[in-house]
């Protein structure tokens, strides 16, 4: 045998090697920029939406309800409206504008963006009890008001439906 030459199985160990150091890096990014954000019991939210509709955690029931902090000016918002629009078609969920503007400003820029998932505009108040400090965060709540997960950056629309079914649990 070669020494210089790799064997499929060192091929193969090396790749192993590779992915657990990768994930190792994500996780801890992750940890790090979740580090200050809620745990436990959630944070009460509630208020009118843009609509004028009331929104509130508790009356959206038992049943797993995300709660997804953004802004307009949040280019990984941006790129993960279509997730969040998508997802509150027939989902619990309740997203907070932050540093967005006036109302009538963020009402045009859902208008102009085609969306319609239900918001709240924030004074900072609901940031600073969820302790979110970077956008997007996301949080799922599950049973009993209990936060399940929380996210601080882009999040797939299939691993966000994950969190929510698995909350519901």
């Amino acid at each position: 045998m070669n020494p210089s030459k790799p064997t499929p199985r060192s091929r193969w160990r090396r790749a192993v090697v590779e992915v657990a150091v990768v994930a190792a890096i994500f996780f801890g990014i992750s940890a790090w920029n979740s580090r200050g954000a809620a745990s436990g019991p959630a944070p009460a939210v509630e208020g009118l939406s843009l609509t004028g509709q009331p929104l509130s955690l508790a009356a959206l029931g038992s049943e797993a309800t995300l709660v997804h902090f953004w802004a307009t000016w949040c280019g990984v918002c941006k790129a993960e409206k279509g997730t969040i629009e998508a997802l509150a078609k027939g989902r619990r969920i309740i997203t907070i504008a932050e540093d967005s503007g006036t109302a009538a400003q963020l009402s045009a820029y859902m208008q102009r963006e085609g969306l319609t998932f239900p918001v709240l505009l924030d004074d900072g108040r609901l940031a600073r009890a969820y302790g979110v400090s970077a956008y997007p965060t996301t949080f799922v709540v599950g049973r009993g008001g209990l936060i399940r997960f929380s996210e601080v950056g882009y999040s797939t629309e299939l691993g966000l439906r994950a969190r929510l079914w698995l909350a519901g649990l």
